[in-house]
């Protein structure tokens, strides 16, 4: 069982966590794809994150940003926090999961680019195999967990601690004397400090 201390550091870590892997899944291959043999060598592409999922840095880097927020939040900021942090893993998870369901679809801009093919039915035309790697699966994975956490973070915005004794005002008593200990007579300026604390100085 978590303790309500660690709540805070082990959800942020989860953020980031979340977030680093999505990221690092988007730099890799996610699919080898085979060109149609046209008489000459076949042709192999490896398509990458950037290719077959391009949103998905910007749902990572938005997921690390909300990672720093969530350090200085309150609890209502929290929430939304852990709200935003769950769409952004919908959205992960659905960048990744059309890469996985159409990989063809998914390589068309790096079957463009070496072909000079445009359009869906001449890009698949000119397609033989496609081969998905291990890297959507884990953006897919990491998708997930910030769904999970988002959704934790929402259900524990109130029991993360609040701002430590160091933040609080400090409330000053009046002197005392050094050799009788007894606190020295009240003038009027301990009057108007004491209507300031909401004081009756006629008491």
């Amino acid at each position: 069982m978590i303790t309500p201390r660690r709540i805070k550091p082990t959800l942020i870590l989860a953020v980031i966590a979340a977030s680093g892997l999505a990221l690092l899944a988007w730099t890799q291959v996610w699919a080898t794809v085979r060109l149609a043999a046209d008489g000459t060598a076949q042709q192999v592409l490896d398509v990458t994150g950037n290719i077959a999922a391009p949103g998905l840095t910007a749902l990572a880097l938005a997921g690390l940003a909300l990672a720093g927020a969530l350090t200085i939040a309150g609890v209502v900021i929290r929430t939304i926090l852990g709200l935003l942090e769950a769409l952004l893993g919908v959205s992960v998870i659905l960048s990744a999961a059309l890469a996985l369901a159409d990989p063809i679809g998914a390589s068309a801009a790096a079957v463009t680019t070496a072909t000079g093919l445009a359009g869906v039915d001449s890009t698949r035309s000119a397609v033989s195999s496609a081969e998905l790697t291990f890297w959507p699966f884990l953006a897919l994975a990491a998708g997930i967990l910030m769904l999970i956490v988002g959704l934790v973070v929402c259900a524990t915005a109130r029991r993360w601690p609040g701002p430590t004794t160091r933040y609080e005002s400090t409330r000053l008593e009046p002197a005392t004397d050094a050799t009788t200990g007894q606190g020295r007579p009240r003038d009027a300026v301990d009057d108007w400090d004491g209507l300031t604390r909401g004081d009756d100085p006629t008491v």
